[in-house]
């Protein structure tokens, strides 16, 4: 016996399933930038100073006063990126006094970033300089891991060249982590003579982070004599751009990455040649501002819990990501911390 057809979908289920097909497409080309949420504005609190963004050097976000963030920004991590913005304005006393450099690939589509950073965060200070891959792909020597051998990963040698001269100080922060407290406290760290800041960790093994080459050669171990070196991640820095310019540290660095392809000294990306040239010469900053490790080892990616101690910022370095761990439904207990700041423009918000 013949049996009618099942009535269509009522209109609204169409339409989510139209909106759902969108923004999967919209997440799976290899070019594309996802959907994201606008983020609240935040205000400045009124005792905040007033900060004057000028046209020195033809730059329109030059200022001496204000808060400058530098970041690197790319498809593959922009969920992240986005995260770390939100929770930077947040926890900001002064929100609106904090300017943000972002650092892009020069193959990239400027234009698709600038267009995802303004729709979410409309009233933000910010800028996006392309950094040439080539200038720095002659340099890179493999890693352990492949994510680490990114051109991009060693955008931060090069900020003192990227930004304007106007920016004598900032704060590099990575891509994967997020602040629960005033960026304002991290930023005015004192550097006295130092040339850059960060948390450092002395009882980590110090030895481990380069090969027995580099230490059965006196030349090259001799580096860190009259120093005490100790690890430190590069993923949460205050860099003083002007000492930096002035000692031509990226020449430096770029030194050790010479010598790395000739002769294998390290296996860990952009880290070792930081350590080199800073190890033992870098102003303290508190562990608190640097909760790392969040992403496990870059073998496994397990679960990792808290250091002891108060918290201003949660760092998932390491192979796992708090995004990737989420859409995976693996997610690490600490996750959870990650997922208030995440913009991502799901089907089921969109359907609301």
């Amino acid at each position: 016996m013949f049996e009618p057809p099942p009535p269509p979908p009522p209109l609204p289920s169409l339409l989510f399933l139209f909106f759902f097909f969108l923004f999967i497409s919209s997440i799976t080309a290899a070019d594309a930038i996802a959907v994201f949420k606008e983020a609240p504005q935040f205000y400045n609190s009124p005792d905040c100073p007033l900060v004057v963004t000028g046209e020195e050097d033809g730059n329109r976000l030059c200022s001496y006063d204000g808060i400058h963030v530098a970041m690197t920004l790319d498809t593959a991590y922009i969920r992240g990126s986005m995260a770390a913005v939100l929770s930077v304005l947040q926890h900001s006393t002064c929100p609106q006094n904090v300017i943000f450099h972002f650092v892009s690939s020069a193959s990239a589509n400027a234009s698709d970033l600038r267009a995802t950073i303004s729709s979410s965060f409309p009233y933000l200070k910010f800028q996006i300089y392309p950094f040439d891959d080539d200038a720095v792909s002659r340099l890179i020597s493999t890693s352990i891991r492949s994510a680490l051998d990114c051109p991009l990963n060693y955008a931060r040698s090069y900020l003192a060249d990227l930004l304007p001269l106007c920016v004598r100080r900032v704060v590099y922060l990575d891509s994967d982590l997020i602040l629960v407290d005033d960026i304002s406290n991290l930023a005015n760290t004192p550097l006295n003579d130092a040339v850059l800041a960060a948390p450092e960790y002395c009882n980590a093994n110090f030895t481990y982070y380069f090969t027995p080459t580099f230490w059965s050669n006196p030349s090259l171990s001799l580096t860190f004599a009259n120093r005490n070196p100790c690890y430190f991640n590069t993923g949460v820095m205050v860099i003083d751009l002007a000492r930096w310019r002035l000692g031509d540290f990226t020449a430096k660095i770029e030194e050790w990455m010479e010598l790395q392809k000739r002769i294998r000294i390290y296996e860990l990306g952009s880290l070792p040649p930081f350590m080199l040239v800073f190890a033992g010469n870098i102003a303290p900053v508190d562990h608190r501002w640097n909760q790392h490790g969040l992403g496990g080892d870059n073998f496994r990616g397990l679960c990792r819990d808290l250091h002891p101690g108060p918290v201003s910022l949660l760092h998932w370095s390491g192979k796992g990501k708090p995004w990737a761990r989420l859409d995976a439904n693996r997610p690490c207990p600490l996750d959870a911390l990650w997922v208030p700041y995440d913009l991502l423009q799901t089907p089921f918000s969109l359907e609301s």
